[in-house]
């Protein structure tokens, strides 16, 4: 039997889709959880939907709490700090559909791995209605530091994080919210494999991902989406949030495998360099995105000098 999991659900003015997302939590095969939820000040009636739900669920331990009211992010961060370090813990977005054998699949993988372990799933593409669009991309390649660093592949609301695991991301949730990092996910898949946590990202869809216009950041898979994300490593705006990653971590380093902490010190004398410096430094780290595609964009944009840092971290 695992510790309970702590399904740490962020909300704000989630009532079109939350009593979905509710009822999909419900229905898990795996019924070892508690549902903590912290609302950013909901005015739709959404805490009237959690106390509803809470007074079906007389097994589950129902904890509701105000979140920061600065974003979804820190309010994940925030729920980080909240949870029970002695159990598990799983990203909860309010407007997804969860399938009933989500937990049982990510409680499967952590059951009986010592030290930090983090399951990760594909999701299933779907528009506003849930009318299933495609599947997530498949990614082949490792999940390692050395990806981590440039890519953010480990969708977060598919996380499940043992004890372990939980307890490493508590200790370094402040210095992610000082930091103001952009992404909880792409945070925590650094911070894992910084510290040389056991990490999978299964091939098997877990979840419906809604795609509506309230959503943080949306898919990744179609040329338009594409074709934003590379715009945005040559306007400086993946350059910024490469500097709230630094900033980040560079305080919990000794949270790393003594490996990381030298590739990490590499790193950030890399992003502080000019052009092709940062280029052949990349080459030389062996950084890699899940395609080749995506490396050669990566690695263009660094020789063109627009990853720079330009103050010390």
């Amino acid at each position: 039997m695992h510790p309970p999991i702590t399904i740490a659900l962020a909300t704000y003015n989630g009532s079109p889709f939350l009593r979905e997302q509710l009822a999909s939590i419900a229905a898990q095969s795996d019924d070892g959880w508690n549902l903590l939820v912290s609302d950013d000040g909901s005015t739709d009636g959404t805490l009237d939907m959690i106390a509803e739900f809470g007074a079906s669920q007389p097994a589950h331990k129902l904890r509701v709490i105000d979140g920061p009211r600065k974003g979804a992010t820190r309010n994940f961060l925030h729920l980080i700090g909240q949870a029970d370090p002695d159990g598990w813990f799983a990203f909860c977005d309010q407007d997804d559909v969860w399938r009933p054998e989500k937990l049982a699949l990510a409680a499967r993988y952590l059951e009986g791995r010592d030290g930090p372990a983090v399951y990760a799933a594909r999701t299933t593409i779907c528009d506003e209605s849930l009318n299933v669009l495609t599947p997530a991309p498949h990614y082949a390649r490792g999940l390692h530091f050395r990806n981590a660093l440039i890519q953010a592949c480990m969708p977060g609301n598919t996380i499940v994080a043992n004890s372990a695991a939980l307890r490493l991301m508590q200790k370094a949730a402040p210095y992610a919210a000082a930091a103001n990092v952009v992404s909880h996910d792409w945070w925590t898949y650094q911070l894992m494999s910084a510290a040389g946590a056991q990490i999978t990202r299964d091939a098997a869809q877990v979840l419906f991902y809604r795609q509506h216009p309230g959503n943080l950041m949306g898919r990744n898979d179609t040329s338009r989406a594409k074709a934003a994300r590379l715009s945005m490593l040559f306007d400086g705006t993946f350059a910024g949030w490469i500097g709230q990653n630094q900033d980040a971590l560079a305080p919990v380093a000794e949270l790393m495998t003594a490996e990381n902490r030298v590739l990490f010190g590499r790193f950030d004398a890399a992003v502080r360099s000019n052009g092709a410096v940062t280029a052949a430094a990349f080459l030389q780290m062996g950084l890699y995105r899940q395609t080749r595609a995506g490396t050669a964009a990566l690695m263009a944009a660094a020789l063109a000098g627009r990853l720079r840092q330009p103050r010390e971290i």
